[in-house]
């Protein structure tokens, strides 16, 4: 079984269409799929609204699940509470903050403000996260991303060291913008163990805290 909770289509910087990267993502044994294209308030409605009409539809014929959702990118950190929450109200069922990865000039602070704030799922590659910051994530139910993301990934050994300091729960997901980048199991694997996972701890990463996220999910 794969898990995957933060993947791109054409809403905004991807290369296919939802439906084709749900679709690209059943064949490749997944057995859930986030689709949480990059928002800010200029587009967060219609790309909640677009994307659930095409998971609904996958999932309805299709044996995934496929989670609408964003990826709140490159907004101001102070705005991630209210935005986050906004989210959650135009139905986005997965909430993941662009955290402060090594390779983008992404504001200082947003790391501390998605771990803070409890209507966000998911840190997105964080870089040098700092155990405050890790220690919040776990505090509130914030699960952090290993990412499998070229550039992204250059911080995922500090990533483990100090989320596991702090207890966090990790996840591993492709920050898939085209389709070579989604994930197997083999490779989600490879990027756990590349990052200094244990043998428990990418049980964990791949297993159990997707499964906790999805049981989160529903339970909404």
């Amino acid at each position: 079984m794969v898990f995957d909770f933060h993947t791109h289509t054409f809403l905004s910087d991807g290369a296919l269409l939802p439906m084709e990267l749900i679709r690209r993502a059943a064949v490749n044994g997944y057995q859930a799929i986030g689709v949480t294209d990059h928002a800010a308030p200029s587009n967060m409605e219609r790309v909640i609204a677009e994307l659930t009409k095409d998971c609904k539809l996958a999932e309805k014929y299709w044996p995934i699940q496929a989670i609408p959702g964003v990826e709140l990118t490159h907004v101001p950190a102070g705005s991630i509470p209210e935005l986050a929450a906004e989210a959650r109200r135009l139905g986005a069922r997965l909430v993941v903050v662009h955290g402060e990865t090594l390779v983008e000039p992404v504001e200082p602070g947003t790391n501390l403000a998605a771990a803070g704030c409890k209507d966000v799922d998911i840190l997105a590659h964080p870089g040098l996260l700092s155990l405050e910051a890790a220690r919040l994530a776990a505090q509130n139910g914030v699960f952090v991303e290993i990412t499998a993301r070229g550039g992204h990934n250059v911080g995922n050994g500090h990533v483990v060291r100090i989320g596991r300091a702090a207890g966090v729960k990790f996840v591993i997901d492709s920050d898939t913008h085209d389709p070579e980048n989604l994930l197997t199991d083999g490779w989600a694997q490879t990027v756990a163990r590349g990052a200094g996972l244990d043998d428990a701890e990418v049980t964990a990463a791949l297993q159990t805290n997707p499964l906790q996220l999805i049981e989160r999910i529903h339970g909404r």
